[in-house]
């Protein structure tokens, strides 16, 4: 008889289990991990701590203050900001400031989407396209921009020439206290190109399908756009309308270049922002200029509230659709 071999399978190697590390030895890894973090963020908390939030503190002081940069700041309570409101030319940059923001927003805003919509259908030279309408936001900022603005718009200068052939004899808009603030609003709507690039990431999320749906039951081209892009992108359209409206409260460069660093003829550029700089560098009352920054810093933090309370009536966004 032949000897009987028993077969044993081997089992698998036992792995020991790995030991759970000791929470004293989890709480210094941690600690060292919070540590080199401080360390990548310390330039920009430096940086934030010196040049944005110790500035505002100090503003906030200033602002209760007669401080005038030579000497030491004197405690006088609201009298800055009593003081504020019975000045005339301080009115009068409330005034311009809105009506710059009311007229320049949203014209700047209009003509972004209606580029945006044509850009957005397939044609040639697209990418071209797009980076021309763009370029102006970027170098529109610019001082020496503003300086080509004012000889455009300066007397026997191309625009004056082009109206005096339209038969329009306004002359020149940079010395007329009428129309010099439209040269401001031309030359911000002239920089759409920043809100359009929004619309224009927010058209290509609307659905095909929709506008396919749409066609069959007969929707013209307007009802297309009312009932179905203006909803869809409503969220966008809302993020540009914030944004261009803060944009416009700041308004500085383009009002003190044209003007020629006096923000006239007659105060009519006085923005808020060209008073503030007066009153602060100029006539060396800083601690009324402190007041005004903040002044200015509520009515666009109230303007901000009133747009998100708003947005509840007229923005639709994809969650509320479910």
């Amino acid at each position: 008889m032949g000897t009987a071999v028993t077969l044993v399978k081997d089992s698998p190697p036992q792995v020991p289990a790995e030991r759970p590390a000791r929470p004293a030895v989890v709480k210094r890894r941690g600690r060292r991990e919070n540590l080199a973090g401080y360390l990548f963020m310390s330039p920009w908390i430096a940086g934030f701590l010196l040049l944005t939030a110790g500035p505002m503190v100090a503003s906030l002081y200033f602002a209760f203050t007669d401080y005038n940069l030579f000497n030491s700041p004197k405690w006088i309570g609201l009298d800055n900001f009593t003081k504020m409101f019975d000045d005339p030319r301080w009115q009068k940059s409330v005034e311009v400031t809105a009506k710059y923001v009311i007229i320049g927003t949203p014209l700047k805003l209009l003509l972004a989407l209606g580029v945006a919509l044509l850009l957005a259908q397939s044609r040639r030279g697209q990418a071209f396209y797009r980076a021309a309408f763009y370029a102006p936001s970027l170098i529109g900022a610019s001082v020496s921009v503003g300086f080509v603005w004012r000889a455009l718009f300066s007397d026997d200068a191309v625009v004056d020439t082009a109206q005096t052939f339209l038969g329009f004899h306004t002359g020149g808009w940079v010395g007329d206290a009428d129309w010099v603030l439209y040269s401001l609003v031309a030359l911000t709507v002239w920089q759409f190109g920043a809100p359009m690039v929004i619309f224009l990431a927010g058209l290509k999320q609307v659905p095909r399908e929709l506008y396919e749906a749409a066609e069959v039951d007969g929707a013209g081209p307007f009802r297309r756009f009312w009932n179905i892009t203006l909803p869809v992108i409503s969220p966008v359209l809302f993020f540009n309308v914030l944004l261009e409206t803060i944009h416009s409260f700041q308004i500085f460069g383009s009002a003190y270049v044209v003007s020629n660093g006096y923000c006239g003829p007659a105060d009519a550029t006085l923005v808020y922002t060209c008073y503030l700089y007066q009153k602060g560098f100029k006539e060396a009352q800083m601690g009324f200029a402190s007041a005004m920054a903040w002044m200015l810093l509520l009515a666009v933090a109230l303007v901000t509230a009133v747009l998100f309370w708003s947005q509840k009536r007229w923005v639709h966004y994809e969650e509320d659709a479910r």
